[in-house]
């Protein structure tokens, strides 16, 4: 083949190749009753993406003896205490033949930022796509979140909750995978592994149906406190105080509260600080409700105040706002952390004893603070 056809023919191979590339679309979904698909059913079929892309479809679990389905998430915190169990019930069961399969049920139109208290990652695709690599997966994670057809179909309450079919895809149990939410807690999916042994064993399932525990389900039509939740953020009212050399001092001690409290050092003229502080507004709104708060330092001249404090109200900053009142701005320096040599922004995470456990010059890694501030002690992923 000529060099310039072979070309022809690669350049058309990604072409396809690019055309095919998901892209998650999240559409808004009229309002409908999603009955749980009841014990007898035959297994609604399915196609859709996994987190690396490649669709998966019922019929791609053929050979299976058992096909188990797990609807589950990864901003619950329920959901995230029975990760491990999955990947176990897969390790333990691939060899008689049980095929697992988990779908993400939740629309990204139907979450809050408010409801991610117990994560660093929101529900839609590329977050899963995060999650399921950061957790090695052994299972498929399919995406449902663009119109929750096939959710809606198969009806699960909350997240997790499993379904269990036999050789001929009908339903023979739906429900918890066990009692017992937090991993410490030694258990390990009793009541699905007891469900998957009985259904191979061609027995009669036990205790076909259990209840389910965890976060419900963000249907898409679930938007009527998104606009609600919005108008209390945003009719919070939004101050500016006054701090000098010792009030900052005392703020990164941090003894005058139980909270972990992110610090974030900025002012109006410095472009990275304006373009990245809309992210610490929306980390204080997921992780507020817990033991953490977040402060903004504006560095601004006390001149400056009302340009400082015009910004945060166009912000919708309802947090405690501060604005050094010092003319020698390297007192500032010197009370939020003497290593710090003064370019901005500059941000802190002090536990409440007053001990830094991250600082940075320079702009956040978002997730990589989320993340921290998430699995710390103070915070956690589980009730």
């Amino acid at each position: 083949m000529k060099p310039f056809l072979t070309f022809l023919l690669l350049l058309a191979v990604v072409s396809a190749i690019a055309q095919t590339k998901f892209v998650a679309r999240p559409l808004a979904v009229p309002h409908q009753e999603t009955p749980t698909l009841a014990i007898g059913s035959k297994a609604p079929d399915f196609r859709l993406p996994n987190y690396d892309g490649k669709f998966y479809a019922l019929k791609d679990f053929a050979a299976a003896k058992v096909l188990v389905i797990v609807f589950t998430c990864t901003h619950c915190p329920t959901a995230q205490a029975y990760e491990d169990r999955i990947k176990k019930i897969v390790d333990d069961y691939k060899s008689k033949g049980v095929a697992v399969v988990a779908i993400s049920p939740n629309s990204p139109n139907g979450l809050l930022l408010e409801e991610l208290g117990y994560t660093d990652l929101n529900d839609d695709y590329d977050n899963m796509k995060i999650r399921a690599k950061e957790k090695q997966f052994n299972f498929p994670y399919l995406y449902d979140g663009d119109n929750e057809a096939v959710s809606i179909k198969y009806g699960p309450v909350a997240t997790p909750h499993a379904y269990v079919f036999d050789n001929q895809r009908i339903l023979r149990y739906n429900g918890r995978l066990d009692a017992v939410e937090k991993p410490s807690k030694g258990a390990n999916a009793e009541d699905l592994r007891k469900a998957i042994d009985e259904v191979l064993a061609g027995k009669e399932v036990t205790t076909p149906t259990t209840k389910t525990f965890g976060c419900s389900i963000k249907w898409a039509w679930k938007t009527e406190y998104n606009e609600k939740n919005e108008k209390n953020w945003t009719s919070r009212p939004v101050t500016l105080e006054e701090l000098d050399t010792e009030g900052i001092k005392k703020l990164v001690k941090n003894d005058d509260s139980d909270k972990l409290r992110l610090i974030n050092v900025w002012a109006t003229w410095c472009g990275p600080c304006v373009m990245e502080y809309p992210d610490f507004l929306d980390i204080h709104r997921m992780y507020g409700a817990r033991d953490f708060e977040f402060v903004s330092v504006s560095a601004d001249k006390l001149d400056k105040k009302e340009k400082a404090l015009k910004f945060l109200k166009e912000k919708h900053s309802g947090v405690k706002n501060y604005i050094f009142k010092d003319e020698d701005i390297y007192k500032l320096i010197e009370a939020i952390d003497p290593k710090w040599n003064g370019a901005l922004p500059y941000t802190l995470l002090v536990e409440p004893n007053g001990k830094v456990v991250y600082s940075i010059q320079g702009s956040i890694d978002n997730q990589k603070l989320k993340r921290m501030i998430v699995d710390h002690p103070k915070i956690g992923r589980y009730f």
